[in-house]
């Protein structure tokens, strides 16, 4: 016990504490701000070989690559179709160029 208050009581005041800090200092994303497009130097697109335009891949650099694959033709891509940047589920709160490609790449259904 810390002076009269129970570690139970203590351990409530911690979450609560928590809860609190989460909820204030949430990410914009969170936050429902708007999502921002996708800088292909981003850690998460670096590691996803993405790019903005799938017509300047190369075969050998990219062997997942399909001729015709792009953003646009992707089962995860989300969004209203026509929008030159749309939402990837890949990308959490990102936007993608629906002409870019990634190794993620899965033909729709």
């Amino acid at each position: 016990m810390v002076g009269s208050m129970t570690r139970r009581a203590l351990l409530g005041s911690i979450c609560g504490a928590g809860a609190w800090a989460a909820a204030v200092l949430r990410p914009a994303a969170a936050a429902g701000a708007e999502p921002t497009r996708l800088d292909p130097k981003d850690p998460a697109a670096i590691k996803l070989a993405y790019l903005e335009d799938a017509g300047r891949i190369k075969a050998k650099s990219q062997p997942k690559f399909i001729a015709g694959s792009k953003c646009e033709n992707c089962l995860l891509l989300q969004g209203k179709p026509g929008d030159p940047y749309r939402p990837c589920s890949l990308f959490p709160g990102k936007l993608v160029k629906i002409s870019g490609w990634c190794v993620g790449w899965a033909a729709e259904m």
